[in-house]
C-alpha cells in the first residue's frame, strides 16, 4: 500500500487500524520538542518554589515521570512503534506570569520512525504529575496548550 498525503497512516485500504510498516525507511537522526502548560493559583507557584507542596519537591517527580513516560511511550499509545532513545530532557519552568508551570520535552533517536508522540507524552505526564504532587493544595489547576513545535529528521526534515 503506499502513503498518500490525504490518508491517515495508520489506517489501511479497508479502514483497519494498523501500524505502519516502517522496515523500508533509512534510519536517520530524530529530534522532536513539545511543550506545554499547567495554570494554578499563585500560592500553589509560590508553595512549589518554597518545595513546600505536600509531596515536596514537585518539580524533581515530574521531570523524571516525563522521561519515563517518554520511555513507555509504545505501551501506552497502541500503535506507535517501540523506540530505542538516545536522549529525553524534560524541562519545567515555574512562571508567575501564568501562573503555573512550562513544561518541554525534547525526545531523540537514530531510527525509522519519529519521536512525535515520545515528546508529546513525555510533557503531558509531567504535567500530569505537577497537578498530582499540588492537588490537595489547589484544585483548580488546568492543563493546557500541549503541542508539538519542533520535530527533525525523516524523509519531510524539519
Amino acid at each position: 500500500m503506499s502513503e498518500r498525503p490525504d490518508k491517515l497512516s495508520h489506517v489501511d485500504d479497508t479502514g483497519r487500524a494498523r501500524m505502519v510498516d516502517v522496515s523500508a525507511k533509512p534510519e536517520t537522526e530524530r529530534m522532536a520538542r513539545a511543550r506545554g502548560t499547567i495554570t494554578m493559583q499563585p500560592t500553589t507557584v509560590a508553595a512549589i518554589r518554597a518545595n513546600q507542596a505536600p509531596k515536596r519537591d514537585v518539580l524533581g517527580v515530574a521531570r523524571v515521570a516525563g522521561v519515563l513516560a517518554a520511555k513507555r511511550t509504545a505501551e501506552l499509545i497502541p500503535l506507535c512503534h517501540s523506540l530505542a532513545l538516545t536522549d529525553v530532557d524534560v524541562s519545567l519552568e515555574l512562571d508567575d506570569e501564568i501562573p503555573g508551570v512550562r513544561a518541554e520535552a525534547v525526545a531523540r533517536t537514530v531510527g525509522r520512525t519519529g519521536v512525535e508522540m515520545e515528546a508529546i507524552v513525555a510533557v503531558s505526564i509531567a504535567l500530569v504529575t505537577v497537578y498530582d504532587m499540588a492537588k490537595a493544595i489547589d484544585k483548580t489547576m488546568v492543563l493546557g496548550g500541549i503541542e508539538l513545535v519542533e520535530k527533525q529528521g525523516g524523509t519531510s526534515g524539519r
